[in-house]
């Protein structure tokens, strides 16, 4: 897989990009494609109003320097096909990593693709010493996606595992 450097985008936003998948700002026109997928703080959008209300405040996280949220774009057709990013912990050096797609891009591969974009921007641009994410012990596609990146599992809760990436400043 080939990655680029990140671009600067819409608003001074990193842009991160392989051959298969753009990793972009959220903007207002994509918003009725995520408003399935859309959640803030663990509660999901019930409609497209609400899924709006959600990306206002995720916006202003990304001005408070708290997060990073990119809209993952197919290259070849140009499609919106979920969400990713940094969602926690960035004022610690950390970042709580989290990746949402719609239904019919599932087991394709545009999460691998999305997770490592993440990953490197992590290291390398936001200079982060551990990245965590949570999944739920039913999502067995997270699990081992998680695993095949090099996650560690490091806590098993009622019905979700933590997993890790740490020494990342090597």
């Amino acid at each position: 897989m080939t990655t680029t450097s990140p671009q600067i985008g819409n608003d001074n936003y990193a842009e991160l990009s392989d051959e298969r998948i753009l990793l972009r700002k959220v903007e207002a026109t994509d918003i009725p494609a995520l408003a399935a997928i859309s959640f803030y703080d663990g509660i999901q959008a019930s409609d497209i109003a609400m899924a709006f209300a959600m990306q206002t405040k995720i916006d202003q996280d990304i001005l408070n320097g708290n997060s990073f949220h990119w809209c993952i774009i197919d290259r070849l057709s140009g499609q919106v096909v979920g969400t990713c990013g940094y969602y926690r912990g960035l004022e610690s050096g950390e970042g709580e990593l989290g990746c949402v797609l719609l239904s019919p891009f599932r087991g394709k591969g545009y999460m691998s693709h999305a997770m490592r974009l993440a990953i490197t921007f992590g290291q390398k641009s936001l200079r982060l010493g551990r990245i965590w994410a949570v999944t739920t012990k039913g999502n067995l596609q997270a699990i081992k996606l998680l695993e095949r990146l090099n996650f560690i599992k490091i806590a098993d809760h009622d019905d979700e595992i933590e997993y890790e990436l740490t020494n990342l400043l090597k």
